[in-house]
């Protein structure tokens, strides 16, 4: 059974050196901004109370880590073989 997100386009005023910053972090975690502000929104709903990046249970990904061009290409929509996966 394949889930399907709902999403919509919303304007929150964020700082800007905040912004980046948190693009950044989300970045090393192979995370768009936008989904790591949906993680940390759901956690936050889920636990009825703040929370901090470091009390998510997500490893750091580096650009050179083959799961970070798999996370890539799936956030495009691609996908690719399992003989293709093998060879990462």
């Amino acid at each position: 059974m394949t889930t399907v997100i709902k999403r919509q386009e919303s304007s929150v005023y964020l700082d800007i050196d905040l912004k980046q910053k948190a693009k950044e972090l989300f970045k090393n975690y192979g995370l768009t901004l936008s989904d790591g502000l949906n993680l940390l929104l759901e956690q936050a709903i889920n636990r009825k109370n703040p929370i901090l990046i470091s009390d998510l249970d997500i490893e750091p990904v580096s650009p050179n880590d083959p799961d970070y061009k798999l996370m890539k290409e799936a956030r495009k929509g691609d996908t690719i073989s399992l003989d293709e996966f093998m060879k990462l």
